[in-house]
């Protein structure tokens, strides 16, 4: 009874844990969005400096995912996702307390460099932690409170713009920071990977390609797709990328052995992933914008209406998990791609100057069930396909995956936009739009198919 007792308090720590350390993650990749007018206001800077102080943190966190879970891993990975926490909550106040706009983006880079650390070890740190058939659950919890972030990023960060001041957007993190630090200590295992080598070439390919292919993409839409600065960083971050690939078949001990790719459940949910995040991310980039620029609301406003679909996971999520522990992850991930693609759909066939926000309903309800319940089920599917002593850097290629192609979604939607039509007005911006949010239904339909690969039952983890 004590030993049952002893267990369940672990499980509740580790999801209370790593649950605010993704909180904390997801949110600052979406919160300094709409404060950006505020600090061109008190920084100063042009449009492009703003700009990364958005992409900074993108370009830093994905470059460095698969590092993270490969230092973990190594030197222990409560170890390494404290220090983790630490570093991105100094650099949260560093930021809040930046006196212009260089200073304030060299603290994103250092908020990303963080949250690449926390992101991939918190996933693994659960995992260890849960009995292998509460896992689904598990994470589904996990995922709601992570959708929390993201529902509650424009939110936040307009709240908080609105009535105190854009820094405090950063101050928040400071003293969840502070709270975790000992908690990770007293209530978390250290756990490593059995034998596990820092494998220093594989490590630097991978970090200096998947840098090289989103900074090519974050810099597509204001530079253009045949710009210098866009083909360098697509071309070295693709020879880069190729090179790992290479080194992961022929190395004795490399960061992400390929071979993991030979098991059809991990090949298949890390495809999937890409393409969803590739169709989701670009979506709701330019659908927040819609709702601003052609509906008129403020970003509070916006923020509030897009609720149906980004606080979906809040709600949908949990039963999510606990769905795939009953039938499995394979046909959840399956049915809620699959919805999400439909939402997005919808989303193209109403969406017209004048549209009204309930005939915008519909497609906003049916994305969000659709992405709340591909979340928890993905996790689940990525982590029981690999063995034990490489779920950590499984978790890190699935989420430098997934941030390769929410840059991608962001790159290529925006460009097909500016191409059918822009802001100039509420109807240009519709056809803009439209054919935009095609794309990205496409792109997730594709997921969705991809997903059919995943075997009914799940073979033996790949070792």
């Amino acid at each position: 009874m004590l030993q049952r007792t002893a267990r369940r308090s672990g499980v509740v720590w580790a999801l209370v844990v790593t649950g605010t350390a993704g909180f904390m993650a997801a949110l600052d990749n979406l919160v300094v969005t709409t404060a950006l007018p505020a600090i061109r206001e008190d920084l100063g800077g042009a449009l492009q400096d703003l700009e990364w102080t958005v992409n900074a943190y993108t370009l830093a966190y994905a470059a460095l995912l698969m590092t993270g879970a490969a230092l973990g891993d190594r030197f222990g990975r409560r170890r390494l996702f404290a220090l983790g926490i630490a570093l991105f909550t100094a650099a949260s106040a560093a930021a809040a307390l930046a006196p212009g706009i260089d200073g304030l983006i060299a603290a994103r880079a250092a908020q990303g460099v963080g949250a690449a650390i926390m992101t991939p070890l918190s996933l693994t740190l659960l995992t260890t932690a849960v009995p292998a058939e509460r896992r689904g659950t598990a994470y589904g919890i996990w995922g709601a409170v992570n959708g929390l972030a993201v529902a509650g990023g424009p939110l936040i960060g307009g709240s908080l713009t609105e009535h105190i001041s854009w820094q405090w957007i950063f101050w928040l993190n400071v003293p969840l920071g502070i709270a975790l630090l000992p908690l990770v200590r007293l209530r978390m295992t250290e756990s490593r990977a059995p034998g596990a080598r820092l494998d220093i070439p594989g490590t630097l390919l991978a970090t200096g390609g998947l840098f090289g292919v989103v900074f090519g993409l974050v810099n597509a839409d204001a530079h253009g797709w045949t710009s210098a600065r866009v083909l360098t960083g697509l071309i070295a971050g693709a020879a880069l990328l190729g090179g790992f690939v290479h080194h992961g078949f022929h190395s004795s001990e490399p960061v992400l052995p390929m071979r993991l790719f030979g098991n059809r459940a991990f090949a298949a949910v890390n495809a999937a992933g890409l393409l969803m995040f590739l169709g989701m991310f670009g979506s709701i980039f330019l659908l927040s914008q819609y709702l601003q620029v052609a509906c008129g609301y403020s970003p509070t406003q916006a923020g509030l209406r897009m609720l149906p679909w980004t606080g979906a996971p809040m709600v949908v999520a949990p039963f999510a998990g606990y769905l795939s522990d009953r039938i499995g992850g394979r046909r959840v991930v399956t049915a809620g791609l699959a919805l999400q693609a439909l939402g997005l759909a919808l989303f193209a066939l109403v969406l017209a100057p004048g549209v009204s926000y309930t005939a915008q309903l519909p497609a906003l309800i049916v994305s969000g069930v659709g992405m709340a319940l591909y979340f928890a089920p993905a996790a689940n599917l990525v982590m029981s396909s690999v063995a034990p002593a490489q779920q950590g850097i499984a978790s890190g290629a699935n989420s430098a995956l997934r941030e390769v192609g929410g840059a991608l979604g962001v790159a290529v939607l925006a460009s097909v936009f500016s191409a059918q039509g822009g802001y100039g007005s509420a109807a240009s911006f519709a056809d803009g739009i439209v054919p935009a949010l095609w794309v990205g239904s496409g792109a997730v339909a594709l997921a969705a198919v991809t997903t059919t690969a995943i075997p009914r039952r799940q073979p033996a983890p790949a070792g």
